[in-house]
């Protein structure tokens, strides 16, 4: 019997993309023939990057990992989920907050679309990260080398010294 092709999606802000995004990344596409990285355009979040930009940024880190691509979308998860034809959406899990959260999510998706959600426990070394924390770090001055990629880090200064 031959091995279903498998696509997944990696949804989120990314604002900006972290280690830990990529840790997520780096292993989830061992599991999957195809992971989409679906850089959400959030109307209730205040994002210092565009969209654009985002998805440049991420362009740049995977591009020597086979199979997996970027691109930015709009409205609902799931939604979009369907129109990529994916089999699967892939979340990172850091802590027991992300765990009840992205649990409701998983469950209220497969209920309304069935499309089941895999989730990845990220290294410990990035446990405590988040989009969120980096920018306040970033906006106050803070060292964030061991957290973000080089290509970020630098848009990241540019940015924040406008």
């Amino acid at each position: 019997m031959a091995k279903k092709f498998v696509r997944a999606i990696f949804p989120g802000s990314f604002d900006p993309i972290t280690n830990g995004h990529l840790d997520v990344i780096n292993r989830g596409i061992k599991l999957f023939d195809e992971l989409i990285v679906a850089v959400g355009r959030s109307p209730i979040k205040n994002p210092l990057f565009t969209p654009e930009e985002r998805v440049e940024m991420i362009a740049e880190l995977i591009a020597d990992i086979p199979g997996v691509s970027v691109e930015s979308f709009d409205g609902l998860t799931v939604k979009y989920a369907a129109q990529k034809k994916a089999d699967v959406i892939l979340r990172g899990l850091r802590s027991l907050t992300d765990v009840q959260h992205e649990f409701q999510l998983a469950m209220t998706n497969r209920a309304v679309t069935g499309i089941e959600t895999v989730f990845i426990m990220t290294s410990e070394q990035y446990g405590f990260t988040s989009s969120t924390l980096i920018r306040e770090i970033a906006s106050l001055g803070g060292d964030l080398s061991n957290l973000i990629p080089e290509n970020v880090h630098n848009r990241l200064k540019k940015r924040l010294n406008k």
